[in-house]
């Protein structure tokens, strides 16, 4: 019996085609708003319009706008952490302020 039912599946599986199988269609690569910031950021400092106007497409004019801010936070930080200095006046230097 157990013979019998081992053919059956065996002749249905010899009998049964390949399926084709279809490659995987490319996703279009999606780009996180702190990955846009960083992008729009580095091409402003390098005046590279092109990188610009690609990167501020890739998210939402205000997820750009908090990645960048998020980005200047973090830069003063790390700026102030390794000139030793408030972040204040990290920032007010970087703009060429004067002390407050």
């Amino acid at each position: 019996m157990f013979g019998r039912l081992r053919k059956f599946w065996l002749a249905r599986a010899a009998a049964e085609e390949p399926r084709e199988v279809k490659p995987a269609r490319p996703r279009k690569r999606t780009h996180n708003l702190f990955e846009a910031a960083a992008d729009y950021v580095s091409a402003c400092a390098e005046d590279d319009r092109e990188r610009i106007e690609e990167a501020a497409a890739w998210v939402s004019p205000e997820a750009l706008s908090f990645g960048v801010n998020e980005l200047a936070c973090r830069a003063v930080m790390a700026l102030a952490r390794e000139r030793n200095e408030s972040p204040r006046m990290v920032a007010r230097a970087l703009l060429g302020l004067p002390a407050a």
